[in-house]
């Protein structure tokens, strides 16, 4: 999930960012596509990662399941919406967020389509509302007129706080009197525990490190209101889709398979993975990260993206006047037809290589 202030480097120029050590990418023109090539002719990728944790798509690239594609890397992600605007405006190749901040994106204008799953909430890892055990909250009526922290606004934590308020029965003039406050995730707890906030979203590591110190405790989880659900998703451009459909079919079936492969794999196998890949790729990063990795938080087998992951929040934005009623349908936002989990490649259920897996 790019929930995160993480580091960014500024996004090179294409002809500068094209020279690696051991490839040379140059840039062609095939079938009307303006896409960088390198050498060997894979179709180059630019994308935004996140600092000390690894993707699905950078295991993928490391495991060998792209034939296709070469990853290029431009910098870390600030916050999913800007992540899926930089990917709107052609600054990367593709992008992840929220649902939501999708659904808004693409009602604005931006010719964008969600390929796959990104992240989500399971049983192991999900975004926890927290309240100070002392603060006398204990339920919805008790947030009108408080704060409640947010990583960045217009995205999932936005979203999830505002559908509880309404499923709780606040109306929506109840609603507005709840303050969202822009806190970084880093400095959440702190705001939390200070008292210049009253309820804090805290997920991954920030929750981990948190409940251990006592006194905080959560008064809902985005789990518990959809239970376990996909909640972001990829998206390329329609143009770039157009043009590029071998290459985005390869990072789609990739991708998958190393989403599966994280679902089916023990958790100290994927820690060591990923302590070797970000050794790898020489970034200076802090491997710490990784001690509080659970799971990809992605319940669906191969990340095949469902109609109601994206339904439910056109409802919400139609509902709150953000998108004219009609406006976008969640058919034509999402496409399923390149992941081997849903196009009769493999079986929904199987492998990383389309193998049996055993019922648990």
């Amino acid at each position: 999930m790019f929930s995160h202030n993480l580091r960014r480097r500024p996004l090179r120029a294409l002809a500068a960012a094209l020279v690696a050590p051991a490839v040379l990418a140059v840039v062609t023109a095939c079938g009307g596509s303006d896409a960088a090539t390198t050498a060997d002719g894979k179709t180059v990728l630019r994308y935004q990662g996140q600092t000390g944790q690894v993707t699905p798509y950078e295991l993928a690239d490391h495991l060998g399941y792209f034939s296709k594609i070469s990853l290029q890397w431009e910098g870390d992600t600030t916050s999913g919406p800007a992540n899926i605007q930089a990917a709107a405006t052609k600054q990367i190749e593709f992008g992840s967020a929220f649902n939501g901040a999708v659904v808004k994106l693409a009602a604005g204008g931006a010719p964008v389509r969600s390929v796959l799953s990104s992240y989500g909430s399971d049983a192991k890892s999900f975004t926890g509302y927290f309240v100070r055990d002392e603060a006398g909250i204990t339920g919805a009526r008790d947030l009108i007129g408080k704060k409640v922290g947010v990583n960045t606004l217009g995205a999932h934590h936005e979203f999830v706080t505002r559908e509880w308020l309404h499923q709780q029965g606040l109306s929506e003039a109840e609603i507005k009197q709840v303050q969202l406050i822009v806190v970084p995730p880093v400095n959440t707890e702190e705001a939390l525990r200070s008292v210049q906030i009253d309820v804090g979203a805290l997920g991954g590591v920030y929750r981990e490190t948190a409940v251990p110190r006592g006194g905080l405790h959560p008064l809902f989880t985005d789990k518990d209101i959809f239970g376990e659900f996909d909640y972001g998703t990829y998206v390329f451009r329609k143009d770039y889709i157009a043009q590029n459909s071998e290459a985005v079919k390869d990072f789609v079936q990739g991708t998958a398979r190393a989403t599966r492969w994280l679902q089916l794999t023990p958790r100290d196998e994927v820690v060591a993975k990923f302590t070797e890949i970000i050794n790898k790729r020489g970034r200076n990063e802090n491997l710490k990260l990784l001690d509080y990795w659970r799971s990809l938080g992605i319940p669906v087998a191969g990340a095949v993206i469902a109609d109601k992951e994206i339904q439910i929040w056109i409802d919400w934005l139609e509902r709150n006047g953000e998108v004219p009623k009609g406006k976008v349908a969640a058919g034509e936002l999402f496409t399923n037809e390149f992941n081997p989990y849903a196009n009769g490649t493999y079986q929904p259920a199987s492998g990383p290589t389309g193998e049996v897996v055993a019922a648990k």
